[in-house]
């Protein structure tokens, strides 16, 4: 994913203050085009783009409606995480507040021994692996743009092609990639957008919790 990284005049603070209603001192901001994030919650994990950051709170692209769920947390491709409070949300946009103080420079330079690590969203879903006629109940464990982990007591081969849905999920051509145990890694033939598994993600765990 192509990254920009452009510094500015103006505030992410001011953005969050502008709807908390209070007035706080102007930190530098830090456009991010483009950093793929996700946000956790009680009600699951959420795919999102952070836009604007700085040591007050960030800007992010959203796909779909967060929950009402007041506290959350940021977690970067590296792994780091961050405690946010949701302040507002307009359309594809939300602005966050965080709980302490952040390392605007470490958010910006990201530093990781993983190399390109994809946003992957933890879940627990129940699917479906086809093998030609043949349809064998899975338990989904993570999704990525690029693959899935899952569970099953059934055996597939390494380098099997299967096909894999689940309720919200459309049907997705797979191989399997690695086998431990009765645990399983699959890589897609038909990778996803992030927007649309964004948006898959989103709608399979708001059904899990309703």
């Amino acid at each position: 994913m192509r990254e920009v990284i452009r510094r500015d005049e103006g505030t992410v603070a001011s953005s969050i203050e502008a709807h908390d209603g209070r007035e706080k001192r102007v930190a530098p901001r830090f456009t991010l085009l483009i950093r793929a994030a996700k946000l956790i919650s009680q009600d699951g994990e959420f795919m999102c783009i952070i836009r604007d950051a700085s040591e007050s709170g960030v800007n992010v692209r959203l796909f779909h409606p967060l929950p009402d769920c007041g506290t959350m947390l940021l977690e970067l491709p590296n792994g780091d995480r961050h405690e946010l409070e949701l302040v507002w949300q307009d359309g594809d946009r939300a602005g966050l507040k965080f709980i302490e103080q952040a390392d605007i420079a470490r958010i910006v330079e990201s530093p990781s021994r993983f190399a390109k690590r994809p946003i992957r969203i933890n879940l627990e879903a129940d699917a479906v692996i086809q093998v030609g006629e043949q349809q064998n109940s899975v338990e989904l464990l993570d999704l990525s743009q690029q693959g899935a982990k899952l569970t099953s007591d059934a055996h597939f081969a390494i380098d099997q092609r299967v096909k894999i849905s689940a309720n919200g999920m459309p049907q997705v051509n797979a191989k399997i990639r690695w086998r431990r145990g009765n645990s399983y890694g699959l890589v897609f033939e038909d990778t996803f957008q992030f927007g649309d598994l964004a948006r898959i993600v989103a709608s399979m765990q708001l059904e899990l919790r309703d």
